[in-house]
C-alpha cells in the first residue's frame, strides 16, 4: 500500500503539468550513427558547457574508439588544453567555487539525456528569455526559475517573452528575438541538435550497437521459435 500511494503522490505532479499543457518541447533529429555530428556537439559541450558541468562517465578515448577517429584528433579538436586521452571529462570547476557563484554545484551531465530526453534539452537550450528580476537576469521557458546562464546567448542573440492572457493568468506565449547573436537562427539550431546529439550518445555510448544487435537476436528468436514449433509437433504426433 504504501509503494502504491509513494508512486501517486509521484505521478500527481507529472499529470498536473501534463494537463496543464503549459511545457511545449521541440522536436529534435537525433541521429547517432552520424558522427560527424556527434564530434561537432562534443567539441560545443567542451566549449561551452564543461566549464561548470562534467561528464565523468565518459572518457576522451571512448569518444576516439565510438566515433572511429584518432586519439590525436580528439585531444586537438575537442579534449581541452592538457587533457589526456584517457581522462574522464571532468570541470576544470569545483565544488567550493560553484556553490558560492551559483549557489548550488552544477549537476553532472552523463545521464541527462536518459533521465530528461532529447526533445527536452533541445527545448531547454532554446528556451532562454530576459529575465531582470532574476539573479543572472535570465529564465527558461522549460525550467522556470532557472539557476544556470545562457552560455549560449551570444551565438542565439537575446530573446524577450511575449505574454498573452489566458484565462485570467499571464503565460508566455512565444519567445521574440530581440537582438540577434552571431549566428543565424538556423545555424543555432543545427548546433543545438549538434550538442544534444553528443549528449544522447554519452547517456548510452553502446545504444546504437544495441540497435543493430537486436536485429540478429529478434531473427534468432523468430527462428528458434520456428524449430521449437516443428519439434513440439514431431514430440506430439504419437499422442493424437
Amino acid at each position: 500500500m504504501k509503494k502504491i500511494i509513494y508512486t501517486l503522490l509521484f505521478l500527481l505532479p507529472l499529470g498536473t503539468l501534463a494537463a496543464a499543457g503549459t511545457v511545449n518541447l521541440q522536436s529534435v533529429d537525433i541521429d547517432l550513427s552520424d558522427f560527424k555530428t556527434i564530434q561537432k556537439g562534443a567539441k560545443h559541450y567542451v566549449n561551452y558547457c564543461l566549464g561548470c558541468h562534467s561528464t565523468k562517465y565518459m572518457r576522451y578515448k571512448r569518444i576516439a574508439l565510438d566515433l572511429e577517429i584518432d586519439d590525436d584528433v580528439v585531444l586537438k579538436e575537442i579534449a581541452p588544453e592538457g587533457a589526456r586521452i584517457y581522462d574522464q571529462m571532468h570541470s576544470a570547476m569545483n565544488d567550493h567555487d560553484s556553490k558560492k557563484w551559483f549557489g548550488v554545484t552544477p549537476p553532472d551531465l552523463s545521464l541527462i539525456a536518459r533521465s530528461r530526453g532529447g526533445d527536452w534539452l533541445y527545448s531547454y537550450l532554446k528556451g532562454f528569455y530576459v529575465d531582470k528580476s532574476k539573479p543572472l537576469g535570465v529564465n527558461n521557458t522549460i525550467f522556470k526559475d532557472v539557476g544556470m546562464p545562457n552560455v549560449l546567448w551570444k551565438l542565439q542573440g537575446i530573446q524577450t517573452p511575449v505574454i498573452k492572457n489566458v484565462k485570467g493568468e499571464e503565460v508566455i506565449s512565444y519567445l521574440e528575438l530581440e537582438e540577434p547573436g552571431t549566428m543565424s537562427r538556423a545555424a543555432f539550431d543545427q548546433m543545438v541538435t549538434e550538442l544534444v546529439n553528443f549528449l544522447v550518445y554519452v547517456g548510452e555510448p553502446v545504444q546504437l550497437e544495441r540497435q543493430q544487435m537486436g536485429k540478429y537476436v529478434l531473427f534468432y528468436l523468430l527462428l528458434f521459435g520456428v524449430i521449437a514449433y516443428f519439434l513440439k509437433k514431431e514430440y506430439w504426433k504419437d499422442i493424437h
